[in-house]
């Protein structure tokens, strides 16, 4: 049996694997739609290899393809907005409002799932509102940085609701059986773009940081949390998590020069509050959130 200070350091390499995505999705010169393509396909295959020496159980139920299908669809929707952002914008800017996603989760969830709505959701939007709008330089739509923002509030509006539709059907899969039918989609789904005028070739400046992305943030970020959080509640993991957007800031800070400004401190750290009030309510009234 592994001690508790063991599925710590495991459950925190996985976040920090995981923040890496904006470093090297910065970094590409691929068009948004065929990077994630090629990080499908790397993945897919280190993925592959990692559930059949598991025996992992593949099936689909009946009547759980059309959810597994469009989670695919918006988690390919997610991906490539928040490419896009990262193209437009620093890393600290794409990655923060990325992060607005479980406020967004709490919001939407009591309408999808018809669950009940808590009052303090408000706050939180409130919160949000308040952030990005600190952050934003302008609201004029030729502002690369206000694009990057719409871009990544697309991102985690998308992210939110493929993990909602996910929640329906996610009790009867290991969860990383259910990253491999949704990187299966997200392929299928960005093939048609390597036909496109807007393609290159995977110059060798990219295929490293394209097979990183598979390897490091989808593969072995989203194994280690699924191996470790078992051992923790879904709220502490909620908690554990805001540290992804510190960690995704450092990264550029380290490699890039990318250093944020204040504005977009001030304007983050509210975004993050928002992240922190749902998680510690949570946790008093004893609620799972699942991320």
């Amino acid at each position: 049996m592994k001690s508790t200070s063991q599925h710590l350091i495991g459950i925190n390499l996985g976040l920090l694997a995981i923040s890496t995505s904006g470093v090297f999705g910065r970094t590409l010169t691929l068009a948004p739609e065929v990077a994630i393509f090629w990080r499908c396909a790397f993945a897919l295959v280190i993925m592959g290899i990692y559930l059949k020496v598991r025996g992992a159980n593949l099936r689909i139920i009946a009547g759980d393809g059309r959810i597994i299908i469009l989670g695919g669809i918006l988690m390919g929707i997610h991906w490539v907005t928040y490419f896009y952002s990262l193209s437009l914008a620093n890393v600290a800017i794409a990655i923060l409002t990325l992060h607005t996603f479980p406020a967004m989760t709490t919001i939407l969830e009591p309408l999808i799932l018809k669950t009940k709505f808590r009052a303090y959701h408000l706050l939180l939007a409130t919160l949000i509102t308040v952030g990005i709008y600190i952050i934003a330089p302008s609201f004029d739509m030729s502002d690369g940085v206000f694009l990057a923002i719409i871009f990544g509030l697309i991102s985690a509006l998308t992210y939110a609701l493929r993990n909602i539709l996910t929640r329906k059907v996610i009790s009867r899969y290991d969860g990383s059986s259910m990253m491999f039918f949704q990187l299966c989609i997200m392929s299928l789904i960005t093939i048609p773009y390597l036909f496109t005028k807007s393609s290159a070739p995977l110059i060798s400046t990219d295929w490293p940081l394209i097979l990183a992305l598979a390897a490091v943030t989808t593969c072995l970020g989203h194994t280690l949390l699924v191996q470790h959080l078992k051992y923790y509640s879904a709220v502490t993991v909620s908690l554990m998590s805001s540290i992804i957007p510190i960690y995704g800031i450092l990264w550029p800070f380290i490699f890039l020069d990318e250093v944020p400004t204040l504005k977009t401190l001030i304007g983050g750290s509210l975004i993050l509050l928002s992240f922190l009030i749902e998680a510690i309510v949570s946790s008093k009234s004893k609620k799972l959130v699942e991320e």
